[in-house]
């Protein structure tokens, strides 16, 4: 857990609470999906238990030296105040959602004394993927919480969680990363991008990492650029969507007709930022096309050439002569 990047003032917050012999026991990490808030549950989690097992760690940050003993039984999953519940892989699998056996099988975590420390953590990724009967199981412990047990709650739309669970739980907010924090961790990922495609993957991610990341190896600059081309001079000929639609439609660039799907919408979207007016009305029109297209294309297996031809077809019409 040493490649966290970002979060600072939320890593000092968390850490002051933790020195204040004051933390509450529950906690909603909330914020856009992508950001790094898991990544930040576990590195907290981990600082968090070094802290009260010892030695104490220096700084205001969540890294912990790799020398730590707390660290290696963490990283080999064998810390005994450690718990993390997440969607279940299966055959290759993930499931949907965090079970309710699953939140059951803190149980034994809960009911039993601390044994390297006073503190045990229980980091939830996500919370938003509780079942409901799972959901209900750990309204309870959150109720009657055990003495010195912190619940870290990873959560993309805290809105949408049991009103019982958001009120016996603090929040603390995670905005999406500047365009700085955002190099550094797509650099850490490949150092060897291009600043070509490092611009595209900054702006196709809007401060997520994660997103950005989905895009990674699929030369993403060269489809924003014809993105940029369609919108800028239109394609009367029909022949720029035509060689993009062939293109796309080969098998072998599946991944990138994917991407395609997803960064048309996302292009039209960020072009009607800047206009007004009927240029405006045009633009949503456009949008609210495109996403609907593209929304359906793999679940209804439309061809692929020719939802391509179409996507671009909307991008082209922000053109200033369309």
């Amino acid at each position: 857990m040493t490649g966290l990047v970002g979060h600072d003032a939320q890593a000092r917050t968390m850490i002051a609470a933790a020195r204040s012999g004051r933390m509450h026991h529950g906690w909603i990490l909330a914020g856009p999906k992508g950001i790094g808030k898991s990544s930040f549950a576990r590195a907290l989690a981990q600082r968090l238990l070094a802290d009260a097992a010892g030695p104490v760690v220096e700084g205001e940050g969540l890294a912990v030296p790799e020398s730590h003993p707390v660290r290696r039984l963490i990283e080999a999953t064998a810390h005994p105040d450690y718990a993390e519940l997440s969607p279940i892989e299966k055959d290759g699998v993930t499931a949907r959602n965090i079970s309710v056996d699953q939140v059951r099988g803190l149980q034994r975590l809960i009911q039993s004394a601390p044994s390297l420390s006073p503190r045990r953590v229980v980091v939830i990724d996500s919370v938003d993927d509780l079942e409901r009967g799972a959901a209900n199981a750990l309204l309870k412990s959150l109720e009657e919480p055990p003495a010195d047990m912190i619940f870290l709650l990873v959560s993309h739309a805290p809105g949408r969680l049991l009103p019982t669970i958001r009120s016996r739980c603090r929040s603390l907010r995670f905005d999406p990363l500047d365009d700085a924090a955002m190099r550094s961790v797509l650099s850490a990922n490949d150092a060897a991008l291009s600043p070509q495609e490092m611009d595209a993957l900054v702006r196709a991610g809007e401060g997520s990492p994660g997103q950005a990341l989905r895009y990674a190896g699929l030369n993403l600059f060269e489809i924003e650029k014809a993105l940029s081309e369609l919108a800028a001079r239109g394609d009367t000929g029909n022949g720029q969507r035509l060689a993009l639609a062939k293109a796309l439609a080969l098998k072998s660039a599946k991944p990138r007709y994917e991407a395609f799907l997803e960064r048309a919408p996302a292009f039209i979207a960020q072009a009607a930022r800047t206009r007004h007016g009927l240029a405006l009305g045009q633009a949503l029109d456009h949008w609210e096309q495109a996403r609907h297209l593209a929304g359906g294309a793999i679940i209804l297996s439309l061809d692929p050439a020719a939802v391509a031809f179409e996507l671009a077809g909307h991008v082209a019409a922000l053109a200033p002569s369309s």
